[in-house]
């Protein structure tokens, strides 16, 4: 979201110190992978429930749960950065805060294919000799599948992400060190090598800095190298779940907030095909694809998951939120347009209220048993926008970036729709 900024960053309200027992009803905050349009979608998401529900302070929970996107915005919210800070953060660009270029995501991983590449003459070679001396026993499509192994473990690398996030934990206020935050942290990846959850921030794994659990559990296999911790590979915590929330009723959350961005696009649906045309997610092509697949497979999972927590955990309660599966700017916005980043949180304030209107009566009865109300005359205004509730206007994109968004926009729409 342009350069970053060289004035000195706001300290936020002082976290550090021993955590101490938290007063009151045990609430906690889930929050799923998603990717930056899914983070983007959730700080929407955080804004909407702040603003919504009365006696709700996302910087005061009793434990948080991120997994890949999610582990980023939790990172920051136990850090003391409100919603409203995270608004400005990410769907602008926040005075006197790190900026948040969305190209460190993308940062070519070349050290890892120069190390692949140096393999493959070998590899050829070792096919080669391999069909010449048993010819009868060696096809040369079995020889030369051993050239997979030349291929990079991932097309980016992500510890750029790691330095942004320890810069920002380094501003006065904040920490990098889960042991000194006074709510619980819990990030979520997976052990590459066992199949296995690593929560970070729990016993044994809490002298792991928070910004190094973030970058591990951001990468996604196959797109991000693996993340060496202490000598486990970890890739990204969707693996095994999308939303990990037993992990925050482990620990104790009698109230659990549960936000998933990472739901399977409904491209049939009237509104999508009006948009793109039939056959819009094969024309994205591979990378769309994967994303469809990937998020049906975690999706359904999930579904499972979370209906068995009503026997697993009886005495607690879970406030779930997700966006529609129709809401195809989710899946076909990009990340690079500063237009289509306020979109995405505008998206996410709007669905979380909606969902707050439509389920009230539920919702309601659930977080009045843990000391919280809904304020009705904000979830009714239906006219009401993410920056409404922000002083100042919504930032706005210098013109030659809106003209390229727009030409952009327009150049998309006509590859779509050939």
């Amino acid at each position: 979201m342009g350069q970053e900024s060289a004035s000195r960053p706001t300290p936020s309200p002082a976290r550090k110190g021993p955590r101490a027992a938290r007063k009151g009803p045990k609430i906690g905050l889930a929050l799923a992978a998603g990717g930056p349009l899914g983070a983007l979608y959730e700080v929407g998401a955080l804004r909407a429930l702040e603003e919504c529900i009365e006696g709700l302070d996302l910087n005061d929970l009793h434990v948080y749960v991120g997994v890949s996107a999610g582990a980023f915005m939790a990172a920051h919210l136990v850090n003391g950065r409100t919603a409203t800070d995270l608004v400005r953060g990410l769907a602008g660009d926040e005075k006197g805060e790190p900026a948040f270029d969305p190209a460190v995501l993308f940062m070519p991983a070349y050290a890892e294919w120069l190390r692949s590449s140096t393999k493959l003459p070998g590899l050829v070679s070792d096919a080669l000799f391999q069909v010449g001396r048993s010819p009868d026993e060696q096809s040369l499509f079995h020889s030369l599948a051993r050239l997979s192994r030349a291929l990079p473990l991932g097309l980016f690398d992500n510890s750029a992400l790691q330095r942004y996030l320890a810069r920002s934990f380094a501003v006065k206020g904040r920490t990098d060190d889960f042991r000194k935050l006074r709510h619980k942290l819990l990030v979520v990846a997976t052990d590459l090598e066992n199949g296995t959850a690593v929560v970070f921030g729990d016993e044994g794994l809490d002298h792991i800095p928070i910004s190094k659990a973030v970058q591990a559990s951001t990468a996604l296999p196959g797109m991000y190298l693996p993340v060496d911790v202490e000598g486990r590979m970890c890739v990204d915590g969707v693996l095994l779940k999308t939303l990990h929330a037993s992990v925050g009723l482990e620990h104790g959350a009698e109230l659990l907030f549960c936000v998933n961005p990472l739901v399977p696009v409904d491209a049939l649906h009237g509104e999508v095909l009006e948009k793109a045309g039939a056959g819009a997610i094969q024309r994205g092509g591979l990378p769309s694809v994967l994303s469809q697949t990937l998020r049906t497979l975690i999706y359904s999972r999930m579904k499972v998951g979370m209906a068995r927590y009503q026997t697993t955990f009886p005495g607690a309660d879970i406030a779930f939120f997700e966006p529609p599966k129709e809401e195809s700017r989710l899946f076909f916005s990009n990340i690079f347009s500063f237009a289509a980043r306020r979109e995405v949180c505008e998206i996410g304030y709007r669905a979380t209220r909606s969902t707050l209107l439509k389920r009230q009566q539920q919702i309601g009865a659930k977080i009045e048993r843990h000391g919280l109300s809904l304020r009705m005359d904000v979830v009714e205004d239906e006219s009401r926008s993410v920056w409404d509730s922000i002083e100042g206007a919504p930032p706005s994109a210098a013109p030659v970036a809106d003209q390229l968004e727009h030409a952009l926009a327009r150049l998309e729409h006509e590859l779509l729709t050939d």
